[in-house]
């Protein structure tokens, strides 16, 4: 009976250790099957631009419809949004937590979402279901020059670019993509396309991407003073 029973705990060890090793083999091979995209944004000086979206759509769209939605959030802080830009994939519910100690009244007259989320402060605000794709513009009925964009993508590879104009597309799905770049400077346009890039198996891309950027017009902020003490 000792032998049979010492006998099933090596099984089941066993047992386990090969499942562990399945799983482990299984994931891997999920990963070699992505590639990494990386995107330097300069503008028409060479100079590197923050703040860009680089978006990569899939020819097979059925790699869209697998994707997870997941929750968002933009941050007041200073009496600012933050961040100042913020890509998200369509149907992704978006909270405004108000982490000054003044009240907010965030609001969007956008096409692609129009809501407002009345006064508050010290906590967080309904979520907003941002359901349909474009670019939402936010701002603050109290305080004029708080502003920042929301870009909805229909796809969900996209990335953002850094102060150095870096951006970062990984785990894509091998396959054919259309790449498209969006701006602030752009305004209200969905953006502009760029080539198409196929994407192999445990590859890296690297791609330069110049594109013209002009001035950000922006309200200049108050002092207490002149805003009533908000």
């Amino acid at each position: 009976m000792a032998t049979s029973i010492a006998w099933s705990k090596r099984s089941m060890k066993s047992y386990i250790y090969n499942s562990l090793g399945i799983c482990a083999w299984f994931l891997y091979s999920l990963n070699a099957y992505a590639g990494d995209l990386k995107i330097k944004v300069l503008d028409q000086k060479g100079k590197s631009v923050e703040d860009a979206i680089v978006l990569a759509t899939p020819t097979d769209l059925s790699k869209i419809s697998k994707a997870k939605i997941k929750d968002e959030v933009i941050d007041q802080i200073d009496k600012e949004f933050v961040p100042f830009v913020k890509p998200v994939f369509v149907g992704s519910k978006v909270f405004f937590p108000n982490k000054d100690d003044v009240r907010h009244h965030v609001y969007s007259f956008s096409t692609a979402k129009t809501f407002e989320l009345q006064l508050y402060s010290g906590k967080t605000a309904p979520p907003v279901v941002l359901d349909k794709a474009g670019i939402v513009v936010l701002g603050c009925n109290i305080h004029d020059w708080m502003l920042s964009y929301i870009y909805v993508a229909e796809t969900p590879y996209f990335a953002k670019s850094d102060k150095d104009g870096n951006t970062h597309l990984s785990e894509l799905p091998s396959g054919e993509y259309t790449l498209k770049i969006w701006h602030p400077s752009m305004g209200m346009m969905s953006g502009e396309l760029g080539n198409h890039v196929s994407i192999q198996d445990n590859t890296s891309q690297k791609l330069d991407w110049t594109i013209a950027v002009k001035p950000i017009i922006r309200i200049p902020r108050k002092t207490p003073t002149q805003n009533n003490g908000y």
